[in-house]
């Protein structure tokens, strides 16, 4: 898959625009949702876990807020750019 924004990292810590993303693999139960809502961020890999891929600097920061908010298990750890967690609190 070339389309990995990092490809020693699919599942981050990636930075796109000021937002840092992290998919907790560990969490991940490949619900999809994440893709749902942020397409341009999210798909899943063989293993049915969410990376981050290279269009994810075409999408709102805000709509990948929302797609880790959206996630039923809080596996999409969301940081500002000084550090900050954004999601989940």
């Amino acid at each position: 898959m070339n389309n990995i924004l990092d490809s020693q990292h699919p599942s981050g810590p990636v930075t796109v625009k000021t937002l840092k993303i992290t998919v907790d693999r560990n969490l991940c139960i490949g619900a999809g949702t994440c893709v749902a809502i942020a397409a341009k961020t999210f798909i899943l890999d063989e293993e049915g876990k969410a990376i981050i891929i290279k269009s994810a600097n075409e999408e709102e920061k805000q709509t990948i807020i929302d797609a880790a908010k959206a996630c039923p298990v809080a596996a999409i750890i969301i940081e500002d750019e000084n550090g900050k967690r954004i999601f989940p609190q």
